[in-house]
């Protein structure tokens, strides 16, 4: 990095500090605007962008809406999840937006989407619109960076003019807007549904065809209130019943609870097969959960809540270290790393989840893997690498200690712009490998 060691501190940002390479009619190459774009967000181009036509704009509508309606025919539940995301990208935009405009910088650009324009309306100077490609959005604050190019009259608006502490409000509210929409949700769903924990009873999700549980008439909706007389009251209660003291063939008295009258039934265990070669283990053909919805009051929730979304911002963020180490991705796709924790995944295998997570979970499991989703988008993107919003917060904090009284530091973001393709590349090797074992290993 490098600065304008000027005391002036209007500096040398206002048009621009980039050497680009001009095309034959004297403009930026496409490679140049490419890398400013990606760098600062939206589009730079000085000219008028045509406006979408009409055939595009109902091309893309009928794309959009074919979307919705493949979502929908899939899952329902895929649909759900799909919008509340598209409405997190928008409320993550329109915390950018908010707090740029509140701290006099100048936004031109608002939009859902990326690629070509769909759709487009310009109001006060800012275009708001739809482009072709769902995979997110952007808000365009102008001179982002010192290769932004921008008219002199209007640098004192630019977003690198700004003072650190507003800069750092602009560029964290993105993330600031995901922690707000998790809790909202959090809060919403332990007020109003409950929170999942130890409920004290085990219930029984599915049965075993042809098991022993079958046979003996147990069916899924079932309370298991003992085992040979011995309560259980948790997961490792079922288990420990089960499987000490008890081998193939024993007869096991069962006490369930079904709509609410007490029921008891006999049951001869059968070898587990999926047991390793030559290991006696007893078999009932049951899976069963006691973690359930445990309802609270809205004051437990707006304690709890935040506890949990607090332990779940330090578990998101070990959880993406291990996602992007390159080792553990290779591993995935050898087939010599079979550990979930350091998978990469994209919105595709999130969708495919989604509909398990609302099938068994409802509205409230739904709810809450969107809290999660939120939490874990708002943690990736304060990772202090460009073009994410950590690498601008990490950029606008370098420049703050590099800076002295009457001096103001400028860091020449062109220098970084190999660190930048350096951090695409790994993006989109991520991006790539997770989609691939989200179809061919899902």
């Amino acid at each position: 990095m490098s600065s304008d060691t000027s005391n002036d501190t209007s500096n040398d940002t206002s048009n621009g500090t980039t050497d680009v390479t001009a095309t034959h009619d004297g403009r930026p190459s496409r490679f140049d605007r490419m890398k400013v774009e990606v760098v600062s967000g939206g589009t730079q181009a000085p000219e008028e962008v045509p406006k979408a036509t009409l055939q595009t704009t109902l091309l893309g509508a009928l794309a959009w809406l074919a979307l919705f309606v493949l979502l929908f025919i899939s899952s329902p539940w895929q649909l759900v999840f799909v919008v509340g995301l598209l409405i997190s990208v928008m409320l993550h935009e329109l915390g950018h937006y908010w707090t740029a405009r509140k701290s006099g910088m100048k936004v031109t650009q608002y939009f859902i989407g990326f690629g070509p324009r769909l759709w487009s309306v310009t109001r006060d100077g800012v275009e708001y619109g739809v482009r072709a490609y769902p995979l997110g959005g952007f808000v365009k604050i102008i001179g982002m960076t010192n290769v932004d190019e921008v008219a002199p009259e209007d640098e004192p608006y630019t977003y690198r003019q700004g003072t650190y502490a507003r800069r750092m409000w602009v560029i964290t509210a993105g993330s600031a807007m995901h922690a707000i929409i998790a809790l909202a949700l959090v809060i919403g769903v332990y007020a109003t549904a409950g929170q999942l924990g130890q409920s004290g009873k085990v219930t029984i999700n599915a049965i075993t065809a042809g098991s022993p549980a079958q046979l003996a008439g147990m069916q899924a909706g079932d309370v298991l209130l003992s085992v040979d007389n011995t309560p259980v009251t948790k997961e490792a209660d079922v288990a420990d019943a089960l499987t000490i003291g008890h081998t193939p063939g024993d007869q096991v008295e069962l006490s369930i609870l079904r709509d609410g009258q007490a029921l008891t039934l006999q049951a001869t265990l059968a070898q587990n097969t999926n047991a390793p070669e030559g290991v006696v283990k007893a078999f009932l053909g049951i899976q069963y959960s006691s973690v359930s919805l445990v309802p609270m009051s809205l004051g437990s929730a707006v304690v709890e809540g935040p506890k949990d979304l607090a332990v779940g911002i330090g578990q998101a963020t070990v959880a993406i270290a291990k996602v992007i180490n390159p080792v553990n991705v290779y591993g995935h796709l050898v087939g010599t790393n079979t550990d979930p924790a350091t998978r990469p995944g994209t919105i595709v295998g999130a969708t495919s989840v989604s509909s398990d997570v609302g099938h068994f979970d409802g509205w409230a499991g739904m709810l809450v893997f969107l809290a999660n989703i939120n939490l874990v988008l708002g943690v990736i993107n304060m990772f202090p690498l460009l073009p994410l919003d950590g690498g601008h917060a990490a950029i606008a904090t370098y420049e703050r200690l590099r800076s002295r009284k009457g001096r103001r530091y400028y860091a020449d973001v062109n220098k970084l712009m190999p660190v930048a393709a350096v951090c695409l590349a790994l993006l989109a090797f991520m991006f790539l490998t997770g989609l691939y074992l989200d179809i061919a290993k899902s």
